[in-house]
């Protein structure tokens, strides 16, 4: 992975208060075929984080939800807590 790509995100954010989109989950999939790394999970994990710092009415629960909602697995906790050194 090569760094944020905050339009990258931005599919999402109406799924954080809803359904996602076809072109969220198309999304999801993009993240975990960037992702083949634990550095490129790490940095996928900060910049999800700090994306979703940005957007005070974020859904906690529908962000975490968003992979299994897009049947896309990704080792990749979507949650503003998440400590991203220890993702795997």
């Amino acid at each position: 992975m090569r760094g944020c790509t905050g339009p990258g995100l931005a599919h999402h954010v109406r799924y954080l208060g809803g359904e996602p989109s076809q072109a969220c989950c198309t999304g999801v999939t993009n993240l975990k075929n960037m992702t083949p790394s634990q550095a490129d999970r790490q940095q996928a994990c900060q910049c999800v984080k700090d994306a979703a710092a940005k957007y005070p009415n974020l859904k906690p629960d529908n962000a975490a939800n968003l992979p299994k909602k897009c049947n896309v697995p990704v080792n990749i906790p979507i949650s503003p807590s998440t400590n991203c050194a220890n993702v795997s």
